[in-house]
């Protein structure tokens, strides 16, 4: 078994607890739904925020969602001029057989235009 990335992003309609946890349980949600991912599979999480975006810890969203025993980390995004701002983003490393080419990223409302 290996260990593989999954990227996802999103945008919070605003700088408060509840919109912060909303937006990442809804990202949480689609890549676990997306890429088929048992709570037990997923390695460790790294979040990240934009400059602004600092009413909650998205990794709040995903212990309310029972992560309890998986690492999380939360770090605040590099402030690039012209950047999508109120977003959320997530680096998954989850323990699979599948290949890193079957992973199925996700992005979400505003950060579609992350990934093209």
């Amino acid at each position: 078994m290996a260990i593989r990335g999954i990227r996802g992003a999103t945008v919070a309609t605003a700088n408060t607890k509840e919109a912060v946890i909303e937006a990442t349980k809804e990202l949480l949600g689609e890549l676990v739904k997306e890429n088929g991912i048992k709570i037990e599979e997923v390695a460790s999480a790294l979040f990240s925020s934009t400059d602004g975006l600092d009413a909650e810890f998205p990794a709040v969203a995903a212990r309310e969602l029972g992560w309890h025993d998986t690492p999380l980390l939360c770090m605040q995004e590099i402030n690039v001029p012209g950047s999508l701002q109120g977003c959320i983003r997530v680096l998954l490393h989850v323990n699979t057989d599948k290949p890193q080419k079957e992973m199925k990223h996700v992005y979400l409302h505003a950060a579609k235009n992350l990934r093209k």
